[in-house]
């Protein structure tokens, strides 16, 4: 198997790589992170120009027909930057879900950038329920931490209806629902709280009555795109460090000379190069077999890599921090915002030890430990 990237693979990474370190350098991200909507709707309408939204929306729904692992790409060069956006919930999300699902419905609204979606399920916290009443559902229950919940122009909601898990495509004013943002350390990311109190549906909003199956396998997704997100953030962690060491001079010479600094690095270093073989190794398997069996093997190398890339990007955040000295806590400094960041990241879809556990199940500790007992 070829590892290497494909000419049309690197010419996505080079293109978003440098429109990114144009448009949406540090200065920009703490500008939008600080107001209400936390994003640029102008470089919105931009990367939906590009094609970015529509990347792995089909191409006779007006998107590119692309998959995963150029998805992850992108998502690697958006965790390089911190970019504040609607894409996380939009495509790695909604998008991947309504794949999932196997409908045509909203995606060509998603790939031309008319809407901004996100998703509430197992990604969020609390429940969802819903009763078929007459020609419309009535929806009860609460939804916590759903990325981009509050400012999504539709939501959809993963609940349960007749014993197994519905997918209901939700407007952003639906009435009865109510919608609130959550504070969050890390200002670059949106989450919010949704409320449903006897939410009324018309039919026509239900995508799917048995989508569970179907979501396990868009959130396998969503957590390889969010390693690949956290390897970008972590190099470039290592590169803050690297460069700020080799100008900080103490006893006469940078402190990049000094063993012990070395060794940090070269410690972050290996981190991400073997978070990039998890994190790329699991946007393989969600593109070539992620569909075929019982989807073992995507969740084994999903839950695998946002296991091992989140703690990577924990661990490298944390070095940078210790290496800035002093400086690294203050906000005229960049590295503060990669380890809240970080912190993040490691609770998005499941933290480390929640997907430790599942691979420990996965390969059969779990029947070791029924039988101790």
């Amino acid at each position: 198997m070829n590892f290497a990237f494909t000419e049309d693979q690197i010419l996505i990474r080079d293109s978003a790589r440098g429109w990114l370190g144009d448009f949406a350098p540090a200065s920009h991200v703490r500008q939008v992170m600080a107001t209400a909507e936390g994003y640029d709707r102008a470089l919105w309408a931009e990367v939906a120009a590009m094609g970015w939204t529509g990347l792995i929306v089909p191409e006779d729904l007006g998107g590119s027909g692309l998959g995963f692992v150029e998805l992850a790409i992108l998502c690697e060069e958006m965790g390089r930057r911190l970019y504040p956006s609607p894409f996380e919930a939009t495509v790695v999300l909604a998008a991947n879900a309504l794949l999932a699902v196997g409908t045509d419905r909203i995606l060509d609204r998603i790939a031309t950038g008319e809407i901004t979606a996100t998703l509430g399920a197992a990604n969020a916290t609390g429940k969802v329920t819903a009763v078929r009443n007459g020609d419309a559902y009535h929806l009860d229950g609460v939804l916590r931490h759903v990325p981009d919940g509050a400012r999504a122009d539709l939501i959809l909601v993963a609940a349960e209806l007749d014993g197994r898990t519905a997918l209901f495509a939700v407007d952003g004013a639906a009435p009865g629902l109510t919608r609130e943002g959550l504070a969050s350390m890390d200002q670059t990311r949106r989450p919010a709280e949704l409320r449903f109190e006897a939410a009324i549906l018309p039919a026509s909003s239900l995508v799917s009555a048995d989508a569970g199956t179907a979501l396990a396998t868009a959130l396998d997704r969503a957590a390889a795109m969010t390693a690949a997100h956290a390897v970008g953030a972590a190099e470039q962690c290592l590169e803050m460090t690297v460069e700020y060491t080799k100008g900080r001079v103490q006893f006469g010479r940078p402190v990049a000379g000094f063993q012990a600094v070395k060794h940090q690095c070269a410690d972050m270093a290996l981190a991400v190069e073997t978070a990039r073989s998890a994190a790329y190794w699991a946007a393989c398997v969600a593109d070539d077999m992620g569909h075929n069996g019982d989807g073992t093997e995507l969740a084994l190398a999903a839950s695998g890599a946002k296991a091992w890339c989140s703690r990577a990007y924990f661990d490298c955040a944390a070095t940078a921090i210790q290496l800035h000295g002093g400086v690294g806590f203050t906000w005229e400094y960049d590295v503060h915002l990669y380890f809240k960041n970080a912190r993040a990241i490691e609770a998005v879809l499941g933290d480390p030890a929640s997907h430790r556990e599942r691979v420990a199940g996965l390969i059969g500790l779990d029947e070791l430990a029924e039988a101790a007992q």
